[in-house]
């Protein structure tokens, strides 16, 4: 589903010919099977944000090749991600990354305008997402009228709206209260088990981690643990 190959990377900073080198990741390979939850853990810093951008197609790595679904998507241009993307990823955020001055449905729709669907397919779908993640009484909410739980269903709802094969989540539970993310996690787990979906989760809290089939452990940008799946 998803393989990592010898993947290094680094950022330059300063004007070009007096550039500074900062090394981020160095030959990490692993492997993530389809229908597993795996979380990447590890201290702020090493490279664990990093490597969900390069895995999404944001940034393009300095060496090294990742494969999602048998292609390689690191031969792509940026139209050709962003299609790709657009079938194949959905993403979970901190911050819900949710447009304010859009309500729950049209948020959750948007993925479904940049898909080209018609108006009645995009409310048919629309609906019968926010029914899936119990928002179904708030489609005219903005999300400044939402708990941080709500908000974070909604986000999740717009992940899910073009039913795709995997879910990238960066910190999703980070702004939520405790209570707030159980349920979550519990959500996180029955979509795994309902829908196969496969999920890659970057964290650094333990009740998060523990929901994973394995963790992968980045420190120091190098892999420690996790490479392989069982």
């Amino acid at each position: 589903m998803i393989t990592v190959e010898n993947l290094s990377h680094h950022f330059e900073l300063g004007k070009r010919g007096n550039q500074t080198r900062i090394p981020v990741l160095h030959d990490i390979s692993f492997e993530i099977k389809q229908g597993e939850i795996v979380t990447i853990i590890g201290r702020s810093g090493s490279g664990k944000s990093t490597l969900l951008n390069l895995i999404s197609g944001f940034i393009r790595p300095i060496a090294g090749d990742i494969f999602i679904t048998d292609t390689n998507v690191t031969k792509f241009n940026e139209t050709q991600f962003a299609d790709f993307r657009l079938d194949n990823i959905g993403f979970i955020f901190q911050n819900f990354q949710l447009i304010p001055s859009m309500t729950a449905f049209q948020n959750v729709e948007l993925p479904l305008i940049l898909k080209g669907l018609s108006e009645k397919e995009r409310k048919k779908i629309t609906d019968e997402t926010l029914k899936r993640v119990g928002l179904e009484a708030y489609h005219t909410h903005y999300p400044s009228e939402l708990s941080g739980g709500q908000q974070q269903r909604v986000s999740i709802a717009r992940a899910l709206v073009l039913n795709p094969p995997i879910i990238l989540a960066d910190e999703p539970t980070g702004s939520l209260d405790s209570e707030t993310e159980a349920d979550l996690l519990n959500f996180i787990q029955q979509l795994n088990q309902e829908m196969g979906i496969t999920f890659l989760i970057i964290t650094h809290d333990k009740e998060v981690a523990n929901i994973g089939n394995r963790s992968i452990e980045i420190q120091d940008g190098r892999l420690v643990q996790g490479g392989s799946a069982s």
